[in-house]
């Protein structure tokens, strides 16, 4: 399995802040085309859980292998990626490491894989696919979210709200209770939060919240300090 390179996750944060709006995919595209592996993209999967739902989809799902593993407890799993580079190293993934992912329950079975070259806030990946709106029961987005241009994360909430099936579980870094609506920041880059501010009738509700007891040195401060959360969320419907 080839090591990614250490790159500083600030240096990537600075080369993605210069393409705004839509522009992000073309910075994310230019990444890969460069040959370059994320600092966050370790080469094996970081999932700490599992549930029995059917369908899971993981937006920018670099070499695909958090796709791969959820495949391999039984869900049909989709990853998707902007970048035609990094589809083909996903697909370079389960063919040279399929033995990484076996089957965890034979009961179960393995699920299906599919790899989808697309924009994630374009439905045409899901015609490809013939997947329709609201199709998925999960959607594991571990870093997907820190990829984008905070002016995109009021969309890229919304666009949850239109894929996840009407009883899921989601996991990844950030709130969704205000799909679609700007999200005031201060110049440290932190959320203003508004306490009294109550959710939106079309916002997911949080389920679970935790630390994880282990997780890739990026994701840890001084000392080992672990400064990754994880949360579960579901629609309110």
């Amino acid at each position: 399995m080839t090591a990614p390179t250490n790159i500083d996750p600030k240096d990537i944060q600075a080369h993605l802040a210069q393409f705004k709006g839509d522009k992000y995919r073309d910075g994310w595209a230019s990444l890969w085309d460069k040959g370059d592996n994320l600092p966050w993209d370790k080469g094996f999967p970081n999932l700490h859980w599992r549930t029995p739902w059917s369908s899971a989809l993981v937006p920018g799902c670099g070499r695909g292998v958090d796709v791969l593993l959820l495949a391999s407890f039984g869900f049909d799993a989709y990853g998707l990626e902007y970048s035609a580079t990094a589809i083909e190293a996903c697909k370079k993934e389960q063919a040279e490491n399929h033995s990484w992912y076996r089957v965890r329950d034979q009961s179960i079975g393995q699920g299906n894989v599919t790899f989808i070259q697309g924009d994630f806030f374009d439905d045409a990946w899901l015609q490809k696919i013939g997947v329709a709106l609201n199709g998925f029961d999960i959607i594991y987005d571990y870093t997907f979210f820190c990829a984008l241009d905070p002016s995109m994360r009021p969309k890229w909430a919304l666009r949850h709200t239109q894929l996840l099936s009407p009883s899921p579980a989601e996991a990844y870094m950030e709130h969704l209770s205000h799909p679609g609506e700007d999200i005031p920041y201060n110049d440290q880059g932190l959320i203003k939060q508004d306490p009294l501010r109550a959710p939106s009738k079309a916002g997911l509700e949080r389920v679970a919240y935790w630390q994880p007891e282990r997780t890739h040195e990026t994701g840890q401060g001084e000392n080992g300090k672990i400064e990754d959360r994880v949360s579960i969320w579901r629609r309110r419907n």
